[in-house]
């Protein structure tokens, strides 16, 4: 198995731990405060492990297209965070989650549409029982 695919599978469990966590740490704030508290320890993991493993060298290779689509990054990830934790404040983590997986077909879409990324006959199969998946969760 390469080594990539064993990354997404750890970032995977990781996720689905995350959610749980976040909701047992939402007892009694808004999901407002819960999700800042966790940016700020999100922030600062991430300048630990930056100052660790980042070769200072590389610094000097960031061009303005970087800082433009990661700072987009940034925005639509803050965007998917806000809303994500005023789901899971009043809604049932499970479906929340379930849901919020929902994003693998938009980006899906978006790799074929703007970074044209091949989609094959089995990634549409996936994608379409995905969204039945979906369809099935979201109605009670």
């Amino acid at each position: 198995m390469e080594t990539w695919i064993i990354w997404a599978f750890v970032s995977m469990a990781f996720a689905g731990f995350t959610s749980v966590i976040a909701k047992m740490g939402l007892v009694g704030i808004s999901g407002e405060l819960g999700l800042t508290i966790r940016t700020l320890f999100v922030g600062a993991f991430v300048m630990g492990f930056a100052l660790i493993f980042v070769d200072r060298g590389e610094l000097s290779q960031i061009k303005p297209v970087n800082l433009f689509w990661l700072g987009l990054s940034g925005v639509t990830t803050t965007g998917s965070w806000i809303f994500y934790y005023k789901a899971i404040k009043v809604g049932d983590v499970a479906t929340v989650a379930l849901i919020d997986k929902g994003s693998v077909v938009v980006a899906m879409a978006l790799a074929y549409l703007l970074l044209r990324e091949v989609i094959t006959l089995r990634m549409l199969i996936g994608a379409g029982l995905i969204l039945a998946g979906l369809l099935v969760i979201a109605r009670k």
